[in-house]
């Protein structure tokens, strides 16, 4: 490995350079390194909703279930399951021989106390939850769940890669308070977190797992099928700064740049020694959210004031420029393609823009003037820009606003306090999320109206509640497609949050590097060529 050049600065320096004595180590050792969108800050895969913790989380541990390319789901660390004809009784069964990384077995009284710790923090384990008498170990390597009522999308959730993805951890571990962060990370995964290595805001690393066992067959993409590993090691090396990552790229000291910004992508593409991938299918996608505990934005009235200033096309315009193919506008609270994705609603946010007439409306509602804390990540490019044009539209509609310009890790702690704003909490934040957690419902993590259970921002709204468990007992695909449009609606009236379209980024790294998948980063299968 070559030492970091004088352009890489102070902090890629640190973050490169301290790998070198455990390469010194192994000599002709395959190394992949990697460069995250942000630090990771949470290493617990159930406490964060963060992408950055579920992308390590893939790595470290393993899922009862997988999702391949064409999101279906598939068993991964489950051989199979039988299901009762009155659809109340599933038994789960474990393949033979999976460990964790301490060497212990998996049983299934880890996998049982792991799906309830995850159910007790992720909406659509929840809705397992409640659906469940009981889940428990019938011996060894079978899981038993007794259910109240049918619950015909179990293997759904299970198997969903959205955040928190359902990972199998120790039993010790996983009967832990699901609402405080497990620091010991032990899973099954194909790679093992390496703590000793770790350096909070420059460096995490892991090795490849020697006793893991990929399933055989299945179909592959995503997070199902098997999974190969054909390097010893991975290093991610946190790079906030772009023309750092930039210029690591091209001097090969990484590999792997999981989210170069728009306005570098056309110079990286003409660099003879750099790959960019094609976009993931469904985008990441960008939301106005809400603190909804506490004024001004407790008032609906408030939130809808909003509407007719909001422009998507500006939110999508800062990040992706004028980039061909860079995004999309005409995006409401369902990916584009899945199943409840529709234009139902969409015209309010669509139509010209009326900035006068979202000062009147917040005038009426009496907030005209109101001060309002806007939480302003500054190491993540993409929520770095939409709080810049956020910041600006709500000072052209009439607040007084107080930006808090924070690193990504500090930012996401914040985010969690429910304290009012004057006392180290927030009001509004812009953030984004990746398709998959848009297909549908189910696995959406922000059209929730369930208050504070919920997810930062903790709007309540019953009739969204009302509809999201209609549809999760719905028998059809058409009554599904029905309440998934009614579900959309609703949302442009209570306003969980307002979308502000959708981008389309792409990864780069190094030519010779093969198997990089556009989208969500999976580091099995990514080998030299």
């Amino acid at each position: 490995m070559r030492l970091p050049s004088a352009a890489l600065g102070r902090r890629a320096a640190l973050a490169l350079g301290l790998a070198a004595p455990r390469l010194a180590a192994g000599a002709g050792a395959r190394v992949l390194r990697f460069v995250p969108h942000a630090d990771l800050g949470v290493t617990d895969p159930v406490w964060s909703g963060a992408y950055v913790t579920r992308n390590h989380a893939l790595m470290v541990y393993d899922t009862l279930y997988g999702m391949d390319a064409d999101y279906r789901v598939q068993p991964q660390m489950a051989q199979g399951h039988e299901v009762s004809a009155d659809g109340l009784r599933w038994t789960i069964r474990l393949r033979e021989g999976l460990r964790f990384h301490d060497g212990e077995p998996v049983l299934a009284r880890d996998a049982a106390a792991s799906l309830r710790r995850w159910g007790a923090r992720d909406g659509f384990g929840g809705a397992l939850l409640a659906a469940a008498e009981e889940i428990g170990a019938l011996d060894d390597r079978d899981i038993g769940i007794r259910l109240r009522r049918p619950f015909p999308l179990l293997t759904y959730a299970l198997g969903k890669p959205g955040s928190p993805v359902c990972a199998i951890m120790p039993e010790r571990l996983a009967r832990a308070d699901p609402h405080r962060p497990v620091t010991e990370v032990v899973g099954s995964g194909p790679f093992r977190f390496l703590p000793a290595e770790r350096l909070a805001g420059a460096r995490v690393a892991y090795e490849r797992n020697e006793a893991y066992l990929p399933r055989e067959g299945g179909g592959a993409g995503l997070t199902a099928g098997p999974k190969h590993v054909q390097v010893d090691r991975v290093e991610w090396h946190v790079l906030p700064d772009p023309a750092t990552a930039a210029a690591a790229l091209r001097a090969g000291e990484v590999d792997w740049w999981e989210n170069p910004g728009f306005d570098l992508l056309p110079s990286l593409a003409r660099d003879p020694r750099v790959a960019v991938t094609p976009p993931g299918a469904l985008g990441l996608h960008g939301a106005l959210r809400f603190n909804q505990l506490h004024p001004p934005f407790d008032d609906p009235a408030v939130r809808r004031a909003l509407l007719p200033a909001v422009s998507p096309a500006d939110y999508v315009a800062a990040v992706a420029g004028d980039f061909p193919g860079g995004g999309r506008t005409e995006v409401g609270f369902f990916a584009e393609g899945a199943l409840g994705a529709s234009d139902e609603g969409l015209d309010v946010l669509l139509g010209p823009r009326d900035l006068e007439g979202a000062r009147r409306a917040l005038a009426r509602a009496g907030a005209a003037g109101a001060r309002v804390v806007l939480i302003a990540p500054t190491d993540v490019p993409i929520l770095r820009a939409q709080a810049e044009v956020g910041a600006d539209l709500l000072r052209r509609v009439g607040f007084e606003v107080d930006v808090q310009a924070l690193d990504w890790a500090t930012a996401f702690g914040r985010l969690a306090r429910q304290d009012p704003p004057a006392q180290g909490g927030w009001n509004v934040v812009h953030t984004w999320f990746s398709g998959l957690d848009m297909l549908d419902p189910a696995v959406h993590p922000y059209l929730r109206g369930n208050g504070r259970e919920g997810r930062i921002g903790w709007p309540v709204s019953p009739r969204i509640e009302a509809l999201r468990d209609a549809w999760l007992e719905a028998g059809s695909p058409g009554e599904r497609d029905g309440l998934a449009r009614a579900l959309q609606r609703q949302a442009f009236e209570d306003l969980p949050y307002i979308p502000i379209g959708a981008v389309l980024p792409r990864a780069a790294h190094r030519r010779g590097l093969a198997g990089v998948p556009p989208g969500l980063p999976t580091f099995w299968g990514v080998r030299w060529a």
